[in-house]
């Protein structure tokens, strides 16, 4: 190919002193190629300190030009995988982080390369990898042209990937890398010599050429230290993979840099408490904190001093330094060295110094333009520093910060992790009541929420409820959005009226101790506003929604805002079921345009835009365009979230009752029928959705000439609707429009005018006399009225009626043209977000 790689990311810069492995790098460079028809994973396999990593340097930079893509994964974290991966996106043109989230970028990025698409020839190096079932869904395989290459400790990748072996060098590579190592010459027979001392183990070996480097000792000299080592430093209980020369080595080096510059030691001390990926630069800067270290904290404060103990560092080999990313790295071999060699109340003292300064470097605001990767920088150091184990108030807010970043980034399986592991930790050393604890909790149950496991939500939430109430009082913060997320749980349920009742009074507290334009005062307002349309106050939920947009657009961000889109998406919303199709339609597409420009067209609220905006122009009569957007919905749900996934089920239905409205009536009652008991299955039997989307089944059995059964169904979901919202909600309403066609099918006309007469009472009294449903009501009527010779009833409705139906609809609207024609409306249950 002769060129070097368009993307080229996260690899190590290339060791001047790499040496040998020839052998090696020829099996691998032949393993790879040959592969014929899919990625065949390569894994390099050795234990620490061989080289395996140097290998994997040494050949994505040798071979470079063969690809078009090349990116380094550290893998060891397998949650930060999809986060590397992730990150790719925006060099192969595809959304980014920012906009989709890390699980919607990552799948889109193993996506392109498995098809090759834009770039056939890619490496994909994931360093330092575990165990095989950790990368099994990260691997794209399928496409002959890309390459996978593995480091990795374990031996069970021998089963699974094609492995090439990397042990300690053999005495020839041994002596040319000492030779190339120090410069100042060493014979043969001393580097010989020098090899055999330190097991030809090449981490070793760059450490002893290192010291020799740096200071000029000699040869003999570098032996009877060597020699002269106390037992102890070999004592029982070192790793086992760290081998005994790697130990005496480095202990060496440590002894002559505590000589020459000692500040530099308390540097790598507290770097060893990081984790092994690369530590930024610019963390170690003053902290105005007890935590850090008086000897830790002169160091900070003088930036000479600092910068040279870092240079001393790399040139003993104790560190990797990277200036083109401004970071540095410790192997993890020396990390567990020097972490051993320190009292455990040391150890205490350093971690703590390095959970000061994790936490000094987070970005007050998600909102910063550099506050994200700032994140992705710090969130690998998380686990290994053990910060979940910290009770310091600056590293649990640091944290807590951390689940946020996770949630706003789309990584919603690490957040729930993180989250569940800092509940337990926090509990168990602070006990329930700690507020650290509570609101590490609050996090996790709205991402239990948000998965569908409602009455495992609700419980907790309940619990939590009654803890903030009681030790953090009803106005702090925290306490407001416990009750906030207990309105949530409450939705989901299906108590509609309960959680309008809780949200009246959330809006009110919001409003009296944070103010009215508070971004979490604006959110308490859309939450009434969603539960003012679950209990058919269309009217009221309008304006809320306006008053909450136009309120953001005032006072909050407009750019690249989720919220925004979120509050423009709910006015929407409440203007088609308050009737206005077309101005729903100019809102949605103002939305969706919205959305799919500042958030990407995969963003969780961006699809959700699309469904309701799919559903508003189905409803005035757009059917192509709503079926377009109806399965384009449907099909990204499906490979974001899967079947079972509450937003999936919601795009399902949306697309049936398209389907039905397109005369594809076999297919929708299919899909309506699965996702009817899917509903059954993730809410439960007695919840509203469950019944709204039996009786969209229902109606789909009469169209398709079953009317028997379609009665049935609709007098179940009615008696269910009924004892869960009352005779008078909307959707009741609407079951009663279907249930009164239904037994007109049967030719029981003159219980369908009973229902019907009654039915239309109770809408106008709840919607008005011009609402869409009081229209389809009244229409329905007609017929049966007509078909039970009450002509002069079904004469003056009809008179009512038509006019109206011109000025709700116009003359050329397909419910209006149905109207004329004598075809029956229907009433069609379009489940929205809860």
């Amino acid at each position: 190919m002769g060129r070097s790689p368009e993307i080229w990311g996260g690899v190590p810069i290339r060791s001047k002193n790499f040496t040998g492995r020839a052998q090696q790098l020829n099996a691998l460079r032949s393993g790879l190629m040959n592969q014929i028809t899919a990625v065949v994973p390569h894994t390099l396999h050795g234990y620490g300190g061989v080289g395996k990593t140097l290998m994997a340097v040494e050949y994505a930079h040798r071979y470079r030009r063969e690809y078009d893509l090349v990116w380094w994964i550290n893998a060891d974290q397998p949650g930060l995988v999809r986060s590397s991966l992730a990150h790719l996106a925006p060099h192969m043109g595809l959304p980014g982080v920012n906009s989709t989230g890390i699980e919607e970028a990552a799948d889109r990025v193993l996506s392109a390369l498995r098809r090759g698409d834009p770039y056939r020839h890619w490496l994909l190096i994931y360093d330092n990898a575990d165990e095989p079932e950790d990368l099994r869904d990260v691997i794209p395989e399928g496409h002959e042209t890309g390459h996978v290459l593995i480091t990795s400790r374990n031996h069970r990748w021998q089963s699974i990937a094609e492995t090439v072996s990397v042990d300690v060098f053999p005495r020839s590579e041994s002596v040319e890398f000492l030779k190339k190592r120090i410069p100042r010459g060493i014979t043969r027979a001393e580097a010989e010599e020098l090899a055999e001392a330190l097991g030809h183990l090449p981490l070793a070996l760059e450490q002893a050429g290192a010291l020799q480097s740096e200071t000029g000792m000699s040869n003999r000299e570098y032996l009877r230290l060597l020699a002269e080592q106390p037992a102890s430093l070999l004592r029982e209980g070192k790793p086992s993979e760290y081998p005994a020369p790697m130990t005496a080595a480095w202990q060496l080096s440590v002894s002559k840099l505590q000589e020459n510059l000692p500040e530099a030691m308390e540097l790598l001390r507290c770097c060893a408490f990081f984790g092994p990926e690369p530590i930024p630069r610019d963390i170690f800067f003053p902290v105005e904190n007890s935590r850090v270290r008086q000897a830790m904290l002169s160091l900070l404060d003088n930036p000479i001093r600092l910068s040279r103990a870092i240079g001393q560092l790399a040139r003993y080999a104790l560190i990797r330094l990277d200036n083109s990313s401004r970071t540095l790295q410790v192997h993890r071999l020396i990390q567990t060295l020097v972490r051993a060699e320190l009292p455990a109340e040391e150890q205490q003292l350093v971690r703590e110094e390095v959970w000061s300064l994790l936490a000094a470097a987070a970005p007050q605001s998600m909102n910063d333009p550099g506050a994200r990767s700032r994140y992705l920088e710090l969130l690998p150091h998380l686990r290994p520093s053990g910060i979940a184990e910290s009770t310091f108030p600056e590293a649990r807010e640091f944290s807590l910060k951390v689940l946020t970043f996770l949630y706003a980034s789309g990584n919603y399986a690490m957040a729930e992790r993180y989250a569940r592991r800092f509940v337990d930790e926090w509990t168990a050393v602070s006990g329930p009541d700690d507020p650290h604890a509570l609101e590490a909790q609050s996090k996790y149950v709205n991402r239990l929420r948000e998965r569908g496991r409602y009455q495992e939500a609700y419980d907790l939430d309940r619990t939590l409820f009654q803890q903030t109430q009681r030790i953090l009082g009803p106005e702090h913060p925290l306490a407001l959005t416990v009750r906030s997320n207990l309105g949530a749980d409450l939705r989901a349920r299906g108590d509609f009226h309960e959680a309008r009742d809780q949200d009246e009074e959330t809006l009110r507290l919001h409003q009296e101790v944070l103010g009215p334009t508070d971004p979490a005062t604006l959110r308490a307002m859309y939450n009434l506003a969603i539960d003012l349309t679950l209990t058919s106050d269309f009217p009221g939920a309008r304006d809320l929604h306006e008053r909450v947009y136009m309120l953001h657009k005032r006072h909050g961000t407009t750019q690249a805002s989720p919220s925004l889109l979120t509050y423009l998406h709910g006015l929407a919303l409440a203007v088609r079921l308050s009737g206005d199709y077309t101005e729903a339609c100019d809102l949605g597409e103002d939305a969706l345009a919205y959305g799919r420009e500042q958030l990407s067209a995969d963003h969780p609220r961006t699809l959700r835009t699309q469904v309701d905006l799919a559903t508003s122009l189905r409803m005035n009569g757009d059917l192509e365009q709503a079926l377009e957007l109806a399965q384009d919905a449907h099909s990204r749900h499906l490979r974001l979230y899967g079947v079972d996934h509450p937003e999936t089920l919601a795009a399902a239905m949306c697309l049936a009752n398209t389907w039905r409205m397109n005369g594809e009536l076999a297919g929708a009652l299919q899909l309506a029928e699965d996702t009817d008991l899917r509903y059954d299955q993730i809410y439960g039997a007695d919840h509203p959705y469950n019944h709204g989307c039996t009786s969209n089944v229902a109606l789909l059995y009469r169209l398709m000439g079953d009317p028997v059964r379609a009665r049935r169904l609709n007098e179940s979901s009615l008696a269910g609707i009924e004892e869960k919202l009352g005779r008078d909600h909307h959707y009741a309403l609407g079951m009663t429009i279907n249930l009164a066609s239904d037994l007109a099918a049967l030719d029981d006309t003159k219980n369908a005018v009973r229902l019907g007469r009654g039915s239309l009472r109770r809408i106008r009294a709840l919607l008005g006399e011009e609402h869409p449903m009081v229209l389809s009501c009244a229409a329905n009527l007609i017929l049966d009225l007509r078909a039970e010779n009450e002509t002069e009833e079904a004469d003056e409705l009809f008179e009512q009626v038509e006019p109206l139906y011109a000025r709700v609809h116009g003359r050329e609207h397909q419910f209006t043209l149905a109207f004329l024609s004598g075809r029956r409306m229907n009433f069609d249950f379009d489940p929205r977000q809860l």
